[in-house]
């Protein structure tokens, strides 16, 4: 392509068509508004079903989310609770796998990960992580692999990991799913 010709501009989405992931986020003490707003942004973008802000998490409107989320915070339902664990509690009881998004002993490689259908995923305060009441809740917890001197990304950055991992698997699972496949 010659640097003079210009862009076509497509529809990104259009091979996602019709995909809604069966995931909802839970931000539990997430104390940046800024992170908050990536979530709204990313889970828009994702197709993610709803964003359940727990706990000293902000919620709209707030100047700082609606920098970052870009009017996703209208468009994303989201609730906000400062108990997250009957919220939880429900979400597991009406066929939701939990995941908490935690570097622990049991935590499973993302990418080994076999996420059960609908799934809700926990993020945690960005440096005290999740309270043990919300950690012990969960059916799974995932690490995302750290190759570097650090060990931990930033929660918004973690967000779009996950969830886009998510969204691979679970197009891969709708097309296994598929007539004649």
């Amino acid at each position: 392509m010659d640097s003079r010709t210009p862009f076509r501009v497509t529809n990104a989405g259009a091979a996602y068509e019709g995909i809604h992931m069966p995931v909802s986020v839970l931000l539990e003490n997430v104390r940046s508004l800024y992170n908050v707003g990536a979530f709204f942004r990313t889970g828009d973008a994702a197709g993610i079903e709803k964003l359940i802000l727990a706990g000293i998490t902000g919620y709209p409107p707030q100047n700082m989310i609606s920098k970052t989320a870009l009017g996703a915070e209208e468009t994303l339902p989201w609730v906000h609770t400062r108990q997250p664990v009957e919220i939880l509690r429900n979400l597991r009881d009406s066929g939701h796998e939990i995941a908490a998004v935690e570097t622990s002993v049991h935590a499973v490689d993302l990418f080994d990960w076999r996420p059960r259908f609908p799934v809700c995923v926990v993020f945690g305060h960005e440096t005290d992580g999740l309270t043990p009441e919300v950690a012990a809740l969960a059916d799974t917890h995932v690490r995302i692999p750290m190759l570097g001197q650090k060990h931990s990304l930033n929660v918004a950055t973690a967000g779009g990991v996950i969830l886009y991992e998510l969204l691979r698997k679970y197009r891969m699972l709708r097309e296994a799913a598929l007539p004649g496949r």
